[in-house]
């Protein structure tokens, strides 16, 4: 029985390359992939790179004293960074901290200053109507699902299929009566808008009482508006960051304005009218899965009571229009447009449902963002630091320093205490730094991980805890040594011992950083992730590169045969001497026997 376990454990120790292999592969795949990304050095965070700190606290409106919670806050964040965003401003970080304050670390960029001023202040929601609209220039002009308004004259939200508008199509140029068919048509549709009062419902009649010269006053006024207007139209391409960043942030409730909004990938342009319903006319929405229709995802609204009345006068002025995209309202958040459904009937009751082609995703996004318009929340600016180039630089500089600095005593005590197994240590130490450089890098683009100092400081710790368990290993096998057996059977009998141990210790190690990552926030985070990561990685290349590379250099003879500089002479670690048995020396075939000798 024994016999066969010997041989399996020898023929699995007779290929080691395969490991060593399958680890420089992966490698090569990822130093591939680094790359590949364009990203070849880790991301900068921003006490490192430069920029700007702010603290946020939030604060209940009055007659809300429960509204700081962790859904309010989340969806707050969520708004944050749309604007930063949208702002152009790359790598930033926004960031609950706490029960009731915003983190949000800005690195240093053209629009900084913009972002600082904007992520304070309370975000804005209005449903405004759509008076013209269509494909911004640089964008392809393609056919993309517009979700649809629907609802009943019921109080349910839940009403029959045809009760509800079915979703329409959106497509630029697909018909000649479309108002955004071609630029001047648009130009034409944006000027009659405006002279006719800048909501699709207004008549001439409204002014029909008024003086002659009181009327031409109003031409003449709405002639230059719709001029004005119209220019600003014409020239804005939402395609482009900058414009986007600037198109409708001012605008009053009361101002007819441009805005832009993305719809399946494709930028729009577009003229809104006055608001007509307030974002804190919805007192509720989230986003459900209409198992009953073929519908699938959609958002579900429900309305206050003077919203409700607000809400049924503008669909039922909207639903008279036929035509896109004068049938359409737009849900505008902080100037962008981020939902422009298709009104084809008066929705009464305070319900409604936004249908279409959503994803659970894009539904539940809408819904976080229509409620946010209800959001009681504001914040106050609690501390603004700002991080220099120069200081992020100098930080670096001395983090990197001190790595340095114990990555040599580390390999200085190697090569002193255990010579020629440093051979093992060093290249295992070199795998590991490759390995953490290269994810590092490619987590950047991924998941937006920056280095900052806490995690250039775990990645330090992280170089005691792999040389620590390449001395647990080397220590079992002189232990193995000591007891009298050769290296090669010394190594097979140590790694079981010492495997236990190193996987013991790296799981305590990991488990710290994982409880040290879920109860802190902001740059202690980063410190955890990294110890959590190089923890894994240690377990990686000591299973996949230092044991096989001992095996491998266990069959040669400068280690086998126990060299004093290999590290595991069998006299200066003291080896006991091998057990022997005595045989008593095989006496003469015949002849008598000397008494004295026996």
């Amino acid at each position: 029985m024994a016999a066969p376990k010997r041989g399996r454990s020898a023929s699995a120790q007779s290929k080691p390359g395969r490991s060593l292999a399958l680890i420089l592969i992966a490698i090569v795949a990822l130093t591939g992939g680094m790359f590949a990304s364009g990203d070849t050095t880790p991301r900068l965070g921003i006490d490192l790179a430069g920029g700007t700190s702010i603290t946020l606290q939030a604060k209940n409106e009055p007659g809300q004293p429960n509204a700081i919670n962790k859904t309010n806050m989340n969806t707050a964040v969520e708004i944050m960074n749309r604007r930063v965003n949208g702002l152009g401003v790359s790598e930033t970080e926004v960031q609950t901290q706490g029960t009731s304050n915003i983190i949000v670390n800005i690195p240093k960029g053209t629009n900084s200053a913009e972002a600082r001023q904007q992520v304070g202040t309370t975000a804005k929601l209005y449903f405004r109507p759509v008076l013209a609209q269509e494909a911004s220039a640089g964008t392809a002009a393609t056919a993309s699902p517009s979700a649809s308004a629907g609802g009943s004259s019921s109080a349910s939200p839940s009403a029959s299929p045809s009760s509800s508008a079915s979703a329409s199509e959106k497509a630029t140029g697909s018909s000649s009566a479309s108002p955004s068919s071609s630029a001047t048509s648009q130009g034409r549709a944006v000027t009659d808008a405006l002279k006719a009062g800048s909501t699709p419902s207004s008549s001439a009649s409204a002014s029909s009482s008024a003086s002659p010269s009181a009327t031409s006053s109003a031409d003449a006024s709405a002639s230059a508006a719709a001029s004005k207007l119209e220019a600003q139209y014409t020239a804005l391409d939402c395609s482009k960051a900058t414009q986007r960043a600037t198109a409708g942030k001012n605008a009053k409730p009361t101002d007819t304005t441009v805005a832009c909004g993305q719809i399946s990938g494709v930028w729009y342009k577009y003229v809104l009218g006055p608001a007509r319903v307030d974002g804190t006319d919805v007192k509720k929405a989230q986003a459900v899965y209409d198992t009953q229709s073929a519908a699938g995802w959609q958002v579900q609204m429900s309305f206050t009571g003077s919203g409700a009345k607000k809400f049924a006068d503008v669909t039922a002025e909207l639903a008279k229009n036929t035509s896109q995209p004068t049938n359409e309202f737009g849900i505008v958040l902080d100037g962008e447009v981020v939902s422009s459904p298709t009104v084809s009937q008066s929705i009464t009751g305070g319900q409604a449902e936004i249908s279409g082609s959503f994803t659970q995703e894009e539904a539940q996004s809408l819904s976080n963002m229509l409620s946010y318009g209800a959001l009681p929340l504001s914040f106050r600016t609690e501390s603004v630091t700002t991080v220099t180039a120069a200081l992020g630089g100098q930080q670096l500089h001395a983090g990197l320093l001190a790595g340095a600095i114990g990555l040599a005593l580390v390999i200085i005590y190697l090569v002193a205490f255990y010579r020629g197994l440093s051979l093992v240590a060093i290249p295992s130490l070199l795998v590991s730094a490759i390995l953490t450089y290269t994810i590092m890098s490619l987590l950047g683009p991924t998941i937006h991980f920056a280095l900052n100092l806490p995690a250039v400081c775990g990645a330090i710790v992280a170089i005691g805890i792999t040389a620590d368990s390449f001395i647990v290993f080397f220590e079992r096998i002189r232990d193995e040594i000591r007891e009298g057996r050769t290296l090669r059977p010394a190594v097979e009998r140590a790694w079981p011992r010492a495997r236990r141990t190193i996987l013991v210790s790296d799981f305590v190690s990991f488990l710290a950083a994982a409880v040290l990552f879920i109860v802190t926030v902001g740059k202690v985070q980063g410190f955890a992730f990294t110890l959590g990561l190089t923890t894994v990685l240690d377990v990686v290349v000591v299973f996949f590169f230092t044991k096989p590379l001992m095996t491998l250099l266990a069959r040669r003879k400068f280690f086998a045969s126990g060299h004093k500089w290999s590290g595991l002479d069998p006299k200066g670690l003291g080896a006991k001497a091998p057990l022997r048995r005595t045989r008593r020396p095989a006496g003469p075939a015949a002849g008598p026997v000397d008494p004295k000798e026996a």
